[in-house]
This record gives structure tokens, C-alpha cells and sequence, in this order.
């Protein structure tokens, strides 16, 4: 038998390459990609090298507008702790955002597992309120919370208002949707074979979720974790009301000290940044802790959407 000849699949119209499709790096020439980038970093650092420059210079020169780097030292730092309660506001905001992050990720995964694997009557107008729900303005709540709030106070006699109970369901209320929209999205790329095969080997559905599920879900857990905690870490108006004395917030507490505290009548802006460089560590932590969740975690539940 007379062996084929090799160029038989040659006469195959290969199909044409598009190199903009294929490579979306090359609808910019590299030299422009690398301008936008460097523009985009000097438009975004130089606040932020501003904000960290303050924070090292004396409170007169930083009024008077000179900046020497002789004078350059680390006295806002120290000053600022004793001028404010920003330890404490400190303290609470970790517990008050953590929490309420926390709480939001496990409600809306508990939410999002069975909107995702279960058919059942409601559920895309369940999915429709969240969506309704991120278009209310905050400034609208604060009345109508509060009164409740005040009603189950005066109801159980009990001191309610001011503790971090009231203010970490609030900040839930914000959590808890968005949470729920990023793990709805998530889990759907999850394969429900990998649930199947553990229901077969005796696991309950609980436990396909907990061994599972949440291993799988780790990114997007990561991310609705944090979009969450911002909700807390950055808020102002409803830790203005629903806080106290005890309670504040570092947002709070930076309110009232560059409101209250001068010098000779000009704000001490030395130590408002030293403040403000100190109260962005954390979440500057954050997200390069979680910086590789971030990324697997948004792109999965973009293409998941």
C-alpha cells in the first residue's frame, strides 16, 4: 500500500489570524502603553507623597507653606496619638468593619449556594432587590434606622444605641447585597460534579458546601470580604450617629481632631496627615495581602456575569 503523501491536509484553508482579537496588547504601540502608565502613577502618588511629605513636617512650616528636609522628623507621629483618641478609633473601626465584613461574606454565601444550585419561585426577584437595594442613597437610612433603632431601645429598655451592635447590622445592610452578587457570580463557575461526587461519598450538602464550596470560593470571598470592610473603615455618617464616645470610629475621630485641634488658630496639618497616612495603612495591608484573590476573584466572577 502506497503511502499517503504528507501534504494531503495541506489543501485546509487554515483560518486567518486577527492580531488585534488575538492580542489585545497591541492595539497601543509599547512606548504609549508605558506613558499611560507612568502618567496614570504620577497623577495617582502625587497626593499621596504630598499627604506622607506633611506628615513629617512641622506643623508651622507645613502653615506657612515651606518645606525644608532639614526640619523633616517624626514628631506629628508622636504628638498625633496624645491629640486624639485615634488608638481607640482605631480599635473600634477594626472591630466594627471586620465584623460586619465578616458577617456580610458568610450571610451572602449562605445566600448565594442555593441561589445558584436550586431553582425555586422568587428567586430572580430575590437577585432583582439586591440590585435595588445598592441604588438607595445612604442619607435616607440614617432617619429611619435610627428610629428603629430608638423603638427596640426603648422596647427592651436596654442600652442599644451606641454599642457596636447597631452599627454593625447597618453597615451589613450595604455588605450583605454586594457580597451576594459577587458569590452568585463566582459559584456559578464552580462545577456542580465536584458537589455530586461528595453527596455520593456521604457528605451531606452542608458539608459539600464547607469542604467543598468555600475552599473553591476562596477569591471571591476575599474580594466581597473587603469591598465590605471598606464599607465601615470608610464611613462617617452613619458612625456619626449610631457611635459614641466609647465607640467612634477612626473616621469619626478624624472629623472631630481637624475640627478641634489648632494651633495659634491654623489647623495642625502636620498632624492631620501623620493621622491620615496612619489610618490607610491597614487597608493599603489588605489589599497586598490579598492581592492575588483580588485579581482571580474579579476576573472569574466578570466572566461568570
Amino acid at each position: 500500500m502506497a503511502a499517503q503523501p504528507v501534504t494531503a491536509g495541506l489543501g485546509r484553508a487554515t483560518p486567518k489570524r486577527h492580531p488585534l482579537r488575538d492580542e489585545p496588547k497591541l492595539l497601543l504601540p509599547r512606548w504609549l502603553r508605558r506613558l499611560i502608565i507612568v502618567v496614570l502613577l504620577i497623577v495617582v502618588m502625587i497626593p499621596v507623597g504630598y499627604m506622607v511629605l506633611m506628615s513629617f513636617t512641622p506643623n508651622q512650616d507645613v502653615a506657612l507653606g515651606t518645606i525644608s528636609v532639614g526640619v523633616l522628623g517624626f514628631q506629628n507621629y508622636l504628638d498625633m496619638w496624645s491629640a486624639a483618641p485615634l488608638a481607640a478609633g482605631l480599635l473600634h473601626t477594626v472591630i466594627i468593619a471586620g465584623s460586619a465584613a465578616a458577617a456580610s461574606v458568610v450571610v451572602a454565601l449562605l445566600a448565594a449556594y442555593p441561589l445558584t444550585r436550586f431553582e425555586f419561585k422568587g428567586r430572580r426577584s430575590y437577585l432583582y432587590t439586591l440590585v435595588a437595594l445598592q441604588t438607595v442613597p445612604g442619607t435616607t437610612s440614617v432617619l429611619p434606622l435610627f428610629a428603629v433603632l430608638s423603638w427596640i431601645q426603648t422596647t427592651l429598655s436596654v442600652t442599644f444605641i451606641g454599642t457596636y451592635w447597631p452599627i454593625i447590622l447597618t453597615y451589613m445592610t450595604f455588605g450583605v447585597p454586594l457580597s451576594t452578587w459577587l458569590l452568585v457570580a463566582y459559584l456559578r463557575t464552580v462545577p456542580r460534579q465536584l458537589e455530586e461526587a461528595a453527596l455520593v461519598d456521604g457528605c451531606s450538602p452542608l458539608g459539600a458546601l464547607r469542604r467543598i464550596v468555600v475552599p473553591m470560593a476562596v477569591p471571591a470571598m476575599a474580594v466581597a470580604f473587603l469591598f465590605a470592610f471598606l464599607v465601615g473603615w470608610n464611613d462617617v455618617l452613619f458612625a456619626s450617629v449610631f457611635t459614641n464616645q466609647h465607640t467612634q470610629t477612626l473616621a469619626i475621630a478624624l472629623e472631630r481632631f481637624s475640627s478641634t485641634n489648632a494651633i495659634a488658630g491654623a489647623p495642625v496639618y502636620g498632624e492631620l496627615m501623620s493621622a491620615a497616612v496612619v489610618s490607610s495603612v491597614p487597608v493599603v495591608v489588605i489589599y497586598l495581602v490579598c492581592q492575588r484573590y483580588l485579581v482571580s476573584g474579579l476576573a472569574v466572577g466578570s466572566l461568570a456575569g
